[in-house]
């Protein structure tokens, strides 16, 4: 994706009115847009630098931008329900997603984690992606292909089971999306380099308290740690300033714990577990 600030040919433009309505094309030669005020000529638009102001045949005005990634992925198609852009960002700063990890990701659905993983791992890295059905490895190429203009040459996807993968200590992070990810906790721990990070996105609070058993009972991680990201905004209008009334607010669960070196025993957490933690014992 050109980064210059001008519209080229193959450019995805993003388009708002002026009561913040978001419109979004890719720029083709010789197409027109039309809105129910006119149209605005694509030809038009190339050359422009980001920024730019432009106005159908009958005066209705947009502002003209290329697409932000939170932009992109909530506007690519979908095969399954996508990581949103918080929750992406959280992944990548707690995962600590860096320049030239070794990255396995399972659970691809519509690819939007993986173009976040493909941008924080750079050329230097690498992302190995883990689709069990072939519907959504397709879709997902087809948004990440999409983005990145071309297919990724440090990305691999492919169609299959998790467990079913043969890998011995070859990442440096592994990032789970899928329904039951304490089933896979072996497979991360043999992925995984020591000190490596695991992490594993879920939904509820019944598959949030699964996978931190299976990483307790394994023995191979350390303690687990667990978040959720909840995001308001905020309307300013002058001294008038107050959070708006609606909220991007519980979305999924975050899980992360480290790999330990290989036959080293994990330290105990010292804690007084709460009442009721583990059910009622039977008398």
């Amino acid at each position: 994706m050109s980064n210059q600030g001008i519209f080229a040919a193959g450019d995805r433009v993003q388009l708002t009115d002026p009561k913040g309505k978001l419109y979004s094309f890719t720029i083709v030669v010789g197409k027109e847009w039309h809105t129910h005020k006119g149209w605005i000529t694509h030809d038009d638009l190339i050359g422009m630098p980001e920024g730019s102001v432009v106005s159908t045949t009958a005066g209705l005005k947009f502002t003209a931008f290329k697409p932000l990634l939170a932009d992109y992925v909530l506007t690519m198609p979908r095969g399954a329900t996508i990581v949103y852009p918080k929750d992406a960002a959280m992944i990548v700063g707690l995962a600590d997603i860096y320049p030239g990890a070794r990255t396995l990701e399972a659970g691809v659905g519509s690819g939007a984690l993986t173009i976040s993983l493909l941008r924080a791992v750079g050329e230097k890295g690498s992302v190995h992606s883990v689709e069990r059905r072939a519907d959504f490895a397709d879709n997902a190429r087809s948004n990440v292909d999409a983005y990145f203009e071309n297919a990724p040459a440090n990305w691999k996807l492919t169609v299959g089971d998790l467990q079913d993968q043969d890998f011995d200590s070859e990442f440096d992070r592994v990032i789970l999306d899928m329904l039951a990810p304490w089933e896979c906790v072996d497979i991360a721990a043999r992925a995984l380099r020591p000190g490596g990070v695991f992490m594993a996105y879920v939904a509820t609070t019944t598959q949030l308290s699964a996978t931190a058993e299976a990483i307790k009972e394994d023995g191979r991680f350390t303690e687990p740690e667990s978040s959720e990201t909840l995001v308001r905004g905020w309307h300013h209008e002058g001294l008038a300033v107050r959070p708006q009334q609606r909220m991007i607010g519980h979305t999924g669960f975050l899980i992360q714990t480290r790999r330990m070196a290989p036959g080293v025993e994990v330290l105990a957490r010292r804690r007084r577990p709460s009442k009721g933690s583990y059910g009622v014992a039977e008398e």
